[in-house]
């Protein structure tokens, strides 16, 4: 057993409890079909003991990597901009997302008219950065889903025996920042695992699909209030919202494959 000291903002130091790897395993929620985790750890832990991961990033990676293979764009998903995404977008051959949201970009609203052909890279710290290292993680196979298309992401895992979804969350400052869960993410993701019809379910997973259980509409006005919604409309992205909480609308199931993201429906 080891334990450690780190910094704390607050008290100054704080004890940290660092598990040894039985520990770990008790977090991979194993004898359950569906599983659920959070960010990073979630991914860690779980990928390598199922067949399929889904990343779930509702406000917007996810959001807008289904509107783009809409629109015939290929997709490459990447970790935040730090200096090597332009180096990465000449190697396959794609251009980089606008990080200032004027042009092309992660939001949503900004690639309803995207031109078929298009190659993009789309980093960003939170779903792009989890689906760029599914395969580091252990993933055999990784899909990125989100309210329009959480019935299309079931159907297409429908012969996995195994399922971990991963809610995204945010993380602050960059990719070493702190993770903040975020309601959108966790609602998106019990749809899905409600999708999948499975009666084997992890706790965590249990959970999550009862938090999904409401509404339609009141689902809808949930994610305009959280935190995240609230955050949209005060920068004026209200149409990044309307697009996002569209349910069901899409049949496309974006599969990572080799570095990008192509359509793996069972349609």
């Amino acid at each position: 057993m080891i334990h450690f000291r780190v910094p704390d903002a607050e008290s100054g130091f704080s004890t940290v409890h660092r598990m040894s790897s039985g520990e770990r395993s008790v977090f991979d929620q194993r004898g359950f079909e569906v599983r659920f985790g959070w960010g990073p750890s979630g991914l860690r832990n779980l990928a390598p003991h199922v067949d399929a991961v889904v990343i779930v990033d509702v406000l917007s990676f996810s959001t807008s990597v289904d509107i783009a293979l809409g629109r015939g764009v290929t997709v490459f998903p990447y970790r935040w901009h730090n200096g090597t995404e332009h180096d990465y977008a000449a190697s396959v051959d794609a251009q980089v997302a606008d990080p200032t949201g004027q042009g092309i970009s992660l939001r949503p609203a900004s690639l309803v008219e995207a031109p078929a052909g298009l190659r993009l890279v789309l980093p960003s710290p939170n779903g792009s950065a989890l689906t760029f290292g599914a395969r580091e993680a252990g993933a055999n196979q990784a899909l990125v889903g989100c309210l329009r298309n959480s019935e299309a992401v079931a159907r297409a895992l429908d012969a996995c025996d195994t399922v971990a979804v991963i809610a995204a969350g945010e993380r602050w400052n960059g990719t070493t920042g702190p993770l903040r869960p975020a309601l959108e993410d966790l609602l998106g993701a019990g749809r899905i695992i409600r999708a999948l019809g499975r009666s084997s379910m992890s706790p965590e997973a249990r959970i999550t699909s009862v938090a999904a259980d409401i509404d339609d509409s009141e689902l809808r006005a949930m994610i305009r209030e959280c935190g995240s919604g609230r955050e949209k409309r005060m920068r004026d992205r209200a149409d990044d919202i309307d697009l996002a909480v569209q349910l069901d609308v899409s049949k496309l199931a974006p599969t990572l494959i080799g570095d990008e993201l192509r359509d793996g429906s069972a349609d």
